[in-house]
């Protein structure tokens, strides 16, 4: 567990973020290309990125507890001086590269945009907070019912993440005066808000390192009164990967929208834009629009029964350990951690195979099989339900996760209570969720749009 926080919440989320932030810069530099003759608009967007990185360095120096017990409080400071730093810097930048303002403000509602879904998927997640709250309560009736509660809760998470994404993308357009501008803006939405990844895996790091603390004091076998201590700071974990996670989404859907951009006005160096059909009264479109639709499906699908897989392996190795290794039960033998971990390594590695194939094949064969405008539809459909259903993962799993932790620190009678019982089989559901699925899938997203734009000359004069 302690291996698989740091590379899953630590050393998986910060590769997650950065692919997306490459991906948003590159997109928005070629869709600068794309639409303007100024190399100026190709230059603009990784000096956002620049001005950010700057800012996040010094916004860590911010992150202080100034007495009382709100971990949170004292993060989101770091967030918060690294996010009006920036934006200074943006403005500058803006003004003094460009000669006006104009995309300062798309870039200043992507830094907003970011400080919203931080502060939602925290609500979601936070064991402060009616949502885990009602899960914590649900527990005491049963299994079942904590079960039907989180998933409750995951589906109403991703409402809001949805609309402030939505109000970043329509907002940034008018900004941007519609048409091409307009897409530029949104862009630079995009870029603006991965601009602060940074001070946002900074954060997300804090979860792996009390978790770990944990798992270390459990390990030595430290007294009670150590894990009373490092509870709490893992609860807080939790939210903060959670945050992570939900900000990862909503990158990933701006930077998608970006790349989706970059495929239409790429195709039209090969095909004249009159010839290009979008619309969902073309069939071939709405063939593309569900098969991309049913895409993270799939993916999801395939990455939760790997990790079912995994672990009933890792289930059955100790038990063998348990009945092969004399004086194991009794605490006076060490098990064999190592061929746990091989396992999960290798399981990993074997499992991931064939959900990484999907992104690669999928936009090829639609595009060679039923045309470039069914290509064009699936990327869509794949990023709308991508987003929702990985929201609905992460927010729903951080939920089940803090609904355990909030009945451990003593509601509803505590540890070793049936409500304790029913918060554990939650939260056992909500970590392949949280931790495999929904996060795979941003870079899911992502890959099927670029290798959409890679096979642009391939499937352009391809019409059903």
């Amino acid at each position: 567990d302690n291996v698989g926080d740091n590379v899953g919440d630590c050393a998986g989320m910060a590769a997650d973020l950065f692919e997306t932030y490459a991906v948003t810069a590159v997109g928005a530099m070629l869709l600068g290309h794309l639409l303007f003759d100024d190399p100026v608009y190709i230059i603009y967007p990784v000096i956002l990125g620049a001005v950010a990185i700057i800012a996040s360095i010094i916004g860590s120096y911010f992150v202080r507890m100034s007495g009382g017990t709100n971990i949170m409080g004292a993060l989101y400071k770091g967030l918060w001086a690294s996010a009006v730093l920036a934006l200074i810097g943006f403005y500058f930048a803006t003004t003094g590269l460009l000669g006006e303002s104009t995309f300062f403000w798309p870039a200043l509602l992507g830094v907003l945009v970011t400080v919203a879904i931080v502060y939602i998927t925290d609500y979601y997640t936070s064991k402060a907070f009616r949502p885990v709250k009602s899960i914590s309560y649900a527990s005491q009736s049963g299994h079942a019912t904590n079960i039907i509660t989180g998933l409750s809760v995951a589906m109403e998470a991703t409402v809001l993440p949805a609309i402030v994404i939505i109000a970043g993308i329509v907002v940034s357009y008018l900004i941007g005066g519609g048409g091409e501008g307009g897409l530029y803006a949104i862009a630079i939405a995009s870029m603006a808000m991965l601009s602060m990844t940074g001070i946002i895996v900074a954060i997300d790091s804090y979860g792996p390192i009390t978790d770990n603390a944990g798992g270390i004091a459990e390990m030595a076998e430290l007294p009670e009164e150590i894990r009373n201590i490092t509870d709490p700071l893992d609860a807080v974990g939790n939210t903060t990967k959670a945050v992570t996670k939900g900000y990862a989404i909503g990158s990933a859907g701006l930077a998608a929208i970006v790349l989706f951009a970059d495929y239409t006005y790429h195709l039209i160096d090969y095909v004249p834009a009159g010839e290009l059909n979008f619309s969902v009264a073309n069939p071939w479109v709405l063939a593309g629009l569900f098969i991309g639709a049913a895409l993270p499906f799939l993916f999801s699908s395939l990455a939760i029964g790997a990790v079912g897989r995994a672990a009933y392996e890792v289930v059955n190795e100790v038990r063998r350990q348990f009945r092969e290794i004399k004086g194991l039960m009794e605490g006076t033998a060490k098990p064999e951690y190592g061929r746990c971990v091989d396992i999960v390594t290798r399981r990993a590695l074997k499992e991931m195979v064939l959900p990484g194939l999907i992104p690669v094949l999928a936009p090829i064969i639609v595009g060679v099989v039923l045309g470039r405008e069914a290509l064009g539809g699936m990327l869509m459909g794949t990023i709308i339900t991508g987003l929702f259903l990985a929201i609905f993962q992460t927010s729903g799993g951080g939920a089940w996760d803090n609904a355990k932790k909030y009945i451990e620190e003593g509601m509803y009678g505590g540890k070793g209570t049936p409500a304790h019982a029913a918060a554990v089989t939650g939260d056992t559901v909500g970590d392949p969720l949280k931790d495999t699925a929904g996060p795979a899938i941003n870079p899911m997203i992502k890959i099927v749009n670029i290798v959409a734009l890679l096979i642009i000359p391939l499937v352009a004069t391809i019409v059903r």
